[in-house]
């Protein structure tokens, strides 16, 4: 039996049973995999880091979208930095406020393969009127940027090859002038456990440009090693909303299958390694 061992960390690590490979080339920015699992369903890495599996892409999916969503409110604007496999952007337009999606990918092969491979985790959504998609690096258009967006998601690599940049302080300062003053910044920070520099240096790094520096855990059970942490940033105070006001901004939301009000804002409850990860 053919096994996939994941190489994110040198001293540990997990493998899958690897059944039929369906695609695998190098696309000119990284290795990319995809292969059969018996338990997850097809599953994609990019240069031997586990990224998405068609069973447990909801937890991230839902997760990273619907909190920074639902806490605004009423966004109408969305920027997405990554997210290539087209998960985030099918929950970003389930909310009726959404006007425009600008979406930047690196990697055009990552959008193709995942439409063909993966066709669950967009649903489509590439082809809504509202997307316009950019194929480019996201650390380069943010320095160029010019427009204004109410909710920024980065869902990045980790901060190796391609992703790194998306972690350095200059990339956090664009990403700040880009949004709206009551706007806010999700970002895709590791598994604390295992990567709790992730943790600290954004912290750390998102001193000098955001009033509002947190973070909220996700449990996703391919992203091994603990729960995921989600980095939470906007320039202005945001207080997360009540129960019932994020319980009516959920009835709009169809086909949830791991966020809910109650998660939200269970989400925000840190353990006591991690709040002491958050240091200056």
């Amino acid at each position: 039996m053919t096994r996939y061992q994941e190489t994110l960390y040198s001293e540990w690590g997990q493998n899958f049973e690897q059944g039929k490979t369906l695609f695998e080339a190098d696309t000119g920015h990284q290795h990319l995999i995809i292969f059969d699992n018996s338990r997850f369903g097809r599953v994609m890495a990019l240069d031997g880091v586990i990224q998405t599996t068609e069973a447990d892409e909801f937890v991230y999916h839902e997760m990273m979208v619907h909190v920074p969503m639902n806490t605004h409110g009423a966004p109408k604007r969305v920027l997405i930095i990554g997210g290539g496999d087209g998960g985030i952007l099918r929950e970003v337009l389930k909310h009726s406020s959404v006007e425009s999606v600008t979406q930047v990918e690196i990697d055009r092969a990552v959008v193709d393969m995942c439409v063909e491979f993966f066709p669950n985790h967009s649903q489509g959504a590439f082809d809504d009127p509202r997307l316009n998609l950019v194929i480019d690096d996201g650390a380069a258009f943010i320095a160029s940027n010019t427009e204004t967006y109410d909710v920024i998601i980065t869902d990045s690599t980790d901060p190796i090859g391609p992703g790194e940049v998306l972690f350095e302080s200059h990339f956090y300062q664009g990403c700040a002038n880009a949004l709206a003053t009551d706007g806010i910044l999700v970002t895709q920070n590791g598994v604390p456990y295992m990567q709790g520099d992730e943790v600290t240096n954004t912290y750390r790094r998102w001193k000098s440009c955001f009033a509002t520096r947190s973070f909220y855990l996700t449990p996703v059970p391919t992203y091994a090693g603990g729960a995921m942490a989600m980095g939470f940033a906007s320039k202005s105070n945001i207080k997360t909303p009540d129960h019932a006001t994020l319980k009516h901004r959920t009835e709009q939301l169809n086909a949830l299958k791991y966020y809910s009000p109650e998660v939200h804002l269970g989400a925000f409850g840190l353990p006591k390694y991690v709040q002491d990860l958050m240091i200056d």
